[in-house]
């Protein structure tokens, strides 16, 4: 991606700070060229990350773009502090394409700086439901939606920082023994109903069970302290 025209686009996503829900203008063909670009870097990185401190971890962003900049001009905006993002960054919020705009000019700018990791909702069969299929098909089209999936099947799906704290959108596995089989997913790759890649991105935590428990949300497991 040209640099002048990646410069550009951030300086237009900036510019409407302090102007909540304010769309910003994009052509197609800059969208394309940040999903393409981007989904080259995150291929190029290990599906597992290493990083290392200082850095910022960030939860779910949900299309809340006033949010994230707000999340910046606390935190700092980069390359001036060093990002980790977990994922969830479109659906349900009004700005799904500013957000996820953002995010990939920024990854592709400071690229050993700047991290984003899958979430659930960085799934077709998902953000077809909750909001950003019906946020590209009304801005701009349907094949755009389908770019940006074949850019969120790239995306990696765990960090461990320091060499001691593991991220990543949901939670631990059953089918996980070994972290060399987090490296060893393949990608681009579509989330499954179950199974390793699965439940990275849907398990969630509990203080009520011990060991694996059922996931009232119907996918993946809840597990307890002693995992």
């Amino acid at each position: 991606m040209d640099p002048a025209v990646l410069d550009g686009v951030i300086k237009r996503l900036l510019e409407v700070k302090g102007q909540p829900g304010k769309q910003v203008r994009f052509s197609e063909t800059e969208i394309q060229q940040l999903c393409i670009t981007s989904r080259e870097i995150f291929l190029s990185q290990p599906n597992l990350l290493e990083l290392d401190s200082p850095i910022t971890i960030c939860g779910d962003i949900h299309g809340q773009y006033s949010d994230l900049l707000k999340l910046f001009r606390c935190g700092g905006f980069p390359p001036h502090t060093n990002y980790l993002f977990l994922g969830d960054y479109v659906d349900r919020g009004k700005q799904s394409l500013e957000t996820i705009c953002l995010l990939l000019a920024y990854k592709i700018k400071y690229p050993e700086k700047f991290f984003l990791l899958r979430g659930n909702h960085e799934c077709a069969s998902v953000n077809k439901v909750y909001g950003f299929y019906d946020e590209c098909k009304r801005r701009f089209n349907v094949k755009l939606w389908k770019i940006f999936t074949d850019c969120f099947n790239c995306l990696p799906v765990a960090a461990i920082v320091d060499e001691r704290i593991l991220c990543m959108h949901g939670g631990l596995s059953p089918d996980l023994h070994s972290l060399d089989q987090i490296v060893n997913l393949q990608r681009p790759s579509v989330v499954p109903d179950s199974g390793l890649l699965c439940d990275l991105l849907w398990s969630d935590p509990s203080g009520d069970v011990k060991g694996w428990g059922i996931n009232e949300r119907g996918v993946s497991y809840t597990f307890g302290a002693d995992r």
